[in-house]
């Protein structure tokens, strides 16, 4: 696990984007289904995405925290938080600048 936060935040993004291009692409390519299978299947999905996510978040602090750096521990968590947040907010940019172009 890579304890550097902007790493962190990117590889959450693209995890993102990885989401979001299958789901956005594949809906092309598959008829939508009315069956059970896709409720389990984005269930599924919601619950891997937090898997990854927490340990995108909380691998490295929490190692951290358990060698005894607490404040380390809490500082790698706010500062990979705040990367992702920046990141997020430039995405929000691009689309709302995107919309006001039109």
């Amino acid at each position: 696990m890579n304890k550097n936060p902007f790493l962190n935040a990117v590889f959450a993004v693209m995890y993102i984007m990885l989401v979001a291009s299958v789901m956005y692409y594949g809906l092309e390519t598959v008829a939508p289904a009315d069956t059970i299978i896709m409720p389990i299947a984005m269930i599924s999905l919601f619950t891997l995405s937090a898997a990854v996510m927490g340990y995108l978040f909380l691998y490295g602090p929490i190692q951290l925290y358990l060698e005894g750096d607490k404040k380390g521990a809490m500082n790698l968590f706010l500062k990979t938080v705040f990367v992702f947040a920046i990141i997020t907010i430039f995405i929000f940019s691009l689309l709302f600048l995107g919309n006001i172009y039109r």
